[in-house]
């Protein structure tokens, strides 16, 4: 009996000592295990309050180029897109009618300086005798009387064969300024007249940017204001301001017109052209965030802010409201503070109220 009893003595220990063991192991983690995550401080930047619109890019020299005589079209000597230097010849319109009136004029002319030369030797020769007492009066008179009538007749023979000859240029059309030929609708044969457009020519080296601007922000539209002019896609061309205000509003459109001028070169922008343009009203600090921190959930957007609570951080999901784009980031109008530690890292990942580990700012 006493060696049972020993033995089942070291058996009491034996179970005490592995009890005892079990009681000091520590416990397994009873919730989820903090992600790892980077994280970036919301911080106060400039952001402009702007508005957008869409902008007609026109030339301050443009011109619709139309006859000022009627016929028939017998040369073209330039394309649309073509640049032409001022004077230069565009078209022609047949001449020939035109033609034969000033050679017409011309010889009516000669005629007239014909007569007037020998009225001009007679009355030299007239005074002279008259001077000399062997004439009278009335005859020295009368050959004072043919001279200018002769000189009238010839002065005004060459003051028509000036005007048939500035007629006859118009049947040459020639370019007003420096531009670029827009579009040539007419054939060579065709008759036109002066209700007739031959062509447009453009001046692009001097553009302007039209924008219309509705009549609630005419309180705030002031000469001087920011405008960034951009294409199709978003790619800022230039920025410039503001420098006409129309007095009027523009009664089809409600709006008021501005205008601001563009130095693009005329490959970057055409006449006629549309941009669009943002005016920059004023310019306030707002917070801003990454671009890589803003998520949208139906429609709403939202960032996981890491907020600290009992000693560990948790993500949790905020509504904001954005803004423009400052940089890389948003601007946020409403929903954080400056100083809050926003998530920017595995975003996709987190769910509201997640633990997280945040490295980083």
């Amino acid at each position: 009996m006493k060696l049972n009893l020993g033995v089942v003595g070291l058996m009491i220990v034996g179970l005490a000592a592995i009890g005892c063991q079990k009681t000091a192991a520590p416990p397994p983690p009873g919730g989820m295990q903090a992600m790892p995550v980077q994280t970036a401080r919301v911080t106060l930047a400039p952001v402009p309050q702007s508005s957008e619109y869409v902008a007609t890019i026109k030339s301050r020299r443009s011109a619709t180029l139309q006859p000022q005589v009627d016929g028939r079209l017998t040369k073209i000597d330039v394309s649309s897109g073509d640049h032409v230097k001022a004077g230069q010849a565009l078209m022609a319109i047949d001449p020939l009618h035109q033609q034969a009136s000033v050679d017409a004029q011309m010889a009516t002319e000669r005629q007239k300086k014909a007569l007037f030369d020998y009225n001009t030797l007679q009355i030299d020769r007239q005074k002279k005798l008259f001077d000399a007492g062997i004439i009278s009066r009335d005859i020295y008179q009368q050959a004072q009387q043919a001279f200018d009538n002769s000189k009238a007749d010839y002065e005004s023979a060459v003051a028509s064969r000036k005007v048939q000859e500035e007629q006859l240029s118009y049947y040459s059309i020639r370019a007003p300024f420096d531009g670029v030929v827009g579009d040539i609708p007419v054939h060579v044969g065709d008759y036109v007249s002066a209700t007739t457009m031959l062509t447009t020519l453009d001046e692009n080296s001097d553009l302007e940017a039209y924008i219309y601007v509705p009549t609630e922000r005419v309180s705030q539209l002031k000469s001087g204001l920011e405008v960034d002019l951009m294409d199709t896609s978003g790619k800022m061309l230039e920025k410039t301001k503001i420098d006409f205000l129309s007095p009027q509003v523009d009664n089809s459109l409600q709006g008021i017109l501005v205008k601001a001028p563009v130095h693009l070169s005329p490959e970057m922008l055409r006449n006629a052209q549309l941009v669009k343009a943002r005016i920059v009203w004023s310019t306030s600090p707002m917070a801003v965030v990454p671009v890589l921190a803003v998520t949208r959930q139906g429609g709403q957007s939202f960032v996981f802010v890491a907020r600290q609570q009992g000693g560990q951080f948790f993500a949790a999901q905020t509504p904001v409201t954005l803004g423009d784009t400052v940089g890389n980031g948003y601007s946020v109008t409403s929903g954080l503070n400056a100083g809050d530690r926003v998530i920017v890292s595995s975003t996709q990942f987190l769910v509201n109220n997640m633990p997280v580990m945040p490295m980083g700012a």
